[in-house]
């Protein structure tokens, strides 16, 4: 799922870049590779929009997954007499 996860953001982010260029320039990235609305254009802005669909989605349960678990150790007792060794 994590790598799911990822896929999705790049994505994602690579479609939020164009739109962009889009704003900015009038310039669409994804049309002068694959043509103006192609099949292969269309494929990708399918994909794209799958990608940012299962992000919104998944946004309650990404955190979780990414949360990095420590094990609660419990820290070792010291008696005064001991020397702290650092």
């Amino acid at each position: 799922m994590r790598t799911l996860d990822i896929l999705s953001w790049v994505l994602m982010i690579i479609g939020g870049i164009n739109w962009l260029l889009v704003g900015l320039f009038g310039f669409n990235f994804v049309s002068a590779i694959f043509g103006p609305l192609s099949v292969a254009a269309r494929i990708i802005y399918a994909i794209i929009g799958i990608a940012t669909i299962y992000a919104i989605a998944e946004l309650g349960a990404m955190p979780r997954r990414w949360a990095h678990k420590v094990p609660c150790v419990p820290a070792p007792e010291v008696s005064p007499s001991q020397p702290l060794v650092r």
